[in-house]
């Protein structure tokens, strides 16, 4: 079974008190003890963003480890492709779609899913899998930019958490400048089975997702029915 777990926010990075959504991506993978990769190329292999992963996971009962480009492992495909889940950081999309490219790490990644890698992320790492993204990567202002195409459609993440999100995202989509797609709030996130949207999930009560698009001359927020983690 193909999945993706695409989270707007949340996570080891931004929850410490709150492992719900970390620990549903653990449980998503058929391994008795599954090996879970960080990818925090969008972070530039940030040190605190790597110690973070490894503080939470190493307590997990699972096997973590990351994956460097600035320091990557003699055989990149066979390192990827060994590991249970892959779970990509936020950061720069812009940057860590390039830096992928030129590893040819974006193939891997797409053939790992295709054997049954559980596929993960957050705000980066989850607008990755999507035709379209919404992200600060250009410094100066939110933007469109075209991702890997797993899942149709685009993806807004933190769409409650950050000022002018929500705004610039269905102006966008008003002006069919960038496809209709998923809103997700931070703790929010979409179970993705076989590039279809299975379901959505939450770590906090009041964190929404929605499908949006434009119709008749309106936008329509249509919130996903969404399951709370206790």
């Amino acid at each position: 079974m193909r999945q993706i777990i695409a989270m707007g926010g949340g996570g080891f990075s931004m929850e410490d008190d709150n492992p719900g959504l970390d620990q549903y991506i653990l449980r998503q993978s058929d391994a008795d003890k599954p090996s879970i990769c960080f990818i925090p190329t969008a972070s530039g292999d940030g040190d605190e963003y790597i110690e973070k992963f490894y503080r939470f996971f190493e307590k997990e009962d699972c096997n973590p480890s990351h994956l460097s480009l600035f320091n990557p492992p003699h055989n990149l495909r066979d390192f990827v492709l060994d590991k249970d889940i892959l779970y990509v950081g936020g950061g720069s999309t812009k940057n860590m779609l390039a830096l992928w490219k030129e590893w040819g790490l974006e193939q891997i990644i797409r053939e790992a899913w295709e054997q049954g890698t559980v596929l993960a992320g957050l705000s980066a790492g989850a607008i990755c899998w999507f035709q379209q993204g919404l992200t600060d990567s250009y410094g100066d202002k939110l933007r469109p930019i075209d991702c890997l195409g797993i899942v149709e459609g685009s993806c807004c993440p933190h769409y409650d958490g950050e000022v002018n999100r929500r705004k610039v995202y269905t102006e966008f989509i008003a002006n069919e400048e960038i496809k209709p797609g998923y809103a997700l709030d931070d703790g929010a996130a979409l179970h993705i089975v076989e590039a279809e949207i299975l379901k959505a999930i939450s770590s906090r009560r009041s964190a929404q997702a929605y499908y949006v698009y434009h119709k008749d001359g309106t936008i329509v927020e249509e919130k996903i029915p969404i399951t709370y983690l206790t």
